[in-house]
Parts: structure tokens; sequence; C-alpha cells
């Protein structure tokens, strides 16, 4: 029984010893959102949002997570410190699928629900919902702008950011794709992943534009990939020439697309997604509209370039 529940009873049982009217047993919802990596523009810009839908739903935001780093080493300490801390629900961004489905079982033989953002875990069946952005899509997208940049041939190379976020790996599944079935003709020479570290990917596109110089295009799969490009395409005094898609609209990876060196982003919406997923967890919580609750929501992605960005600059994150 959460923490709510437990109150809401015992006011129930006060009320009808001592007459007190039902309005004393409106104590806040306590709800802890564990984010990926908490310094990310991605996930600052989902802090602004969860705590806006806090402020307007009467929730309890406990918002904690690594400042330095994506990885379930990195995160459990946090998850631990939530469910030792009374919650009421649990919305997760899970930095691994595997290493933090413990985590969702511990929740669940406590009776706290839990809503992954983002990513989520191997095993969904115990989550109330799992919230996160169309990122096959958002793959498929990223090839069809590429090829469509650099002429339809030529070698691409892909940065990535973890091998266990399983955003990364679906934007992956999606990019490879689509180049598979329709652009023969461009070559996939390669993928790295950056762990959190911008520097990893300065290094590793410094080491491809070295081995290929006539490389075309590069797919920055995430934020921190995208960051780590930036410097290796101007390191390389190759803005223009090598065509660099990205993921997520952070202020810097925009005012980078408006200098040219991304050709494009695909921009997601995390205030959106936090907002729903704190929706959700009240709904489960107080059972006041549960029967909306959808286990999936895919929310759809923009793809942002400096020629359409008069339509699509609204879609910049929110730091």
């Amino acid at each position: 029984m959460s923490r709510f529940s437990r109150f809401v009873l015992a006011a129930a049982v006060s009320a009808l010893a001592f007459g007190a009217h039902a309005a004393s047993a409106q104590e806040k919802l306590k709800v802890a959102f564990i984010p990926g990596i908490a310094s990310d523009p991605f996930f600052l810009a989902m802090e602004k949002g969860a705590r806006a839908a806090a402020d307007k739903l009467g929730i309890e935001l406990v918002w904690q997570g690594s400042a330095s780093e994506y990885s379930p080493q990195s995160q459990m300490p946090f998850v631990d410190a939530a469910l030792a801390d009374d919650i009421d629900a649990l919305i997760l961004v899970p930095t691994d699928p595997d290493s933090l489905q413990p985590a969702v079982a511990r929740a669940e033989s406590a009776g706290i629900p839990v809503i992954t953002v983002d990513t989520t875990v191997t095993d969904q069946t115990y989550l109330s919902s799992h919230i996160t952005g169309d990122n096959v899509d958002g793959g498929r997208q990223a090839a069809k702008t590429l090829a469509e940049q650099i002429g339809g041939a030529g070698k691409v190379f892909i940065q990535s950011g973890s091998p266990g976020s399983t955003t990364n790996t679906l934007r992956e599944q999606g990019f490879r794709e689509e180049l598979a079935a329709n652009f023969p003709k461009i070559e996939i020479i390669g993928r790295e992943y950056t762990n959190s570290q911008p520097a990893n990917a300065t290094s590793a596109i410094n080491t491809i534009l070295l081995s290929h110089p006539d490389l075309a295009g590069i797919f920055a799969i995430d934020g921190t990939s995208g960051t780590g490009a930036i410097a290796a395409i101007r390191n390389n005094n190759v803005v223009g020439k090598v065509k660099l898609v990205g993921y997520d609209a952070y202020k810097a990876q925009v005012d980078a697309l408006q200098e040219g060196v991304f050709t494009a982003l695909v921009a997601q919406q995390p205030a959106k997604e936090a907002e729903l997923a704190l929706e959700y967890a009240k709904a489960k919580v107080s059972g006041e509209g549960a029967d909306k609750i959808e286990k999936t929501v895919v929310i759809p992605n923009v793809v942002m370039t400096k020629e359409n960005f008069a339509e699509t600059g609204s879609s910049i994150y929110s730091e």
C-alpha cells in the first residue's frame, strides 16, 4: 500500500471516529522522478516540464539523478534512495533495460506504481505506462534527411551515446533500416559510443575523418554525441562538407544548426513526456482517471533544419 493510500485510509477512519471533514485527507502525492543524467539539457527540459506539472497537479516532486554520468552504476543509488523514501509512485528513465529491472521488481513488491519515460526496462509487464518519443521513426527521419543532403550516396558514421540505452538502440535501428531499404549506395562505416562524455565523440570522429577523408555524413544519435561532433567538425574544418544530423534541440545544438555545423536536428518533446508521466502517476495512485492511462505512449518528433526553422524553431528545448 502506498504512502498516499495509507494516509487516505487513516483519514477516513479518523473522519468516522471524530466527524472530521474529509478535506483533511488532501496530502500531496509524493512522486520520485529519476532522470538518466540530471545535467543533460534534454533532462533539464524534462525537469522544467515535470516541475510545472507537479505544481499544477499538487504533487510533491522528488527530482534526483546523477549530474556526471549516464550509467546504471551512477543511477542506482538515486533509485535506492527513492524507494526508501516512502514515495507513492516512481517515474524512471532507465539507463539500462536489464540493470534497472530489479528496481522495478522492488517497486512492485512495495506496491509502488512505476512509469518509465524516454527509455524503459526489458520486462514492461508491471509498468503503468511507458512514455517516449518515436525513436525508430526518428532514426528513419535522420536517415532520410542525411541521405538527401549527401545525394543518396557516400560513407556515413554513427556516433551513439550508450549501448545500454533503449532509445539509442531504437534510433540506430530505424537509421539502419531506412538506409538498407532505400539507399543502397550509402555505406555505414562504423559506430562508436560516447558514454556521456562529449570528448569521446570528438575523439572518435577525429579518428574516422583521418581514416576516411571522404566521409559524407554523421548521425549523432543523442545530445552528448552531438556536442562532441560539433567540436570535431569544427576542428577538422569540414563545416558544411560533412553533413551532420543530430538528435535533440538543445540551444547549443540549434545555434550550431543556424551556423551550418548541424544540417538537421531531430527534436523530441521532453517536457510533454514529463507532464504526461506525472498526470498518469496521479491517476494511478488516486484512481481518478486511471482508466485513461495508456500502456504505451509514443510522442512524434520534429525534424528541424535551417530551411524550415521558421516552422520548427518552437521545438527548441527550454532548459
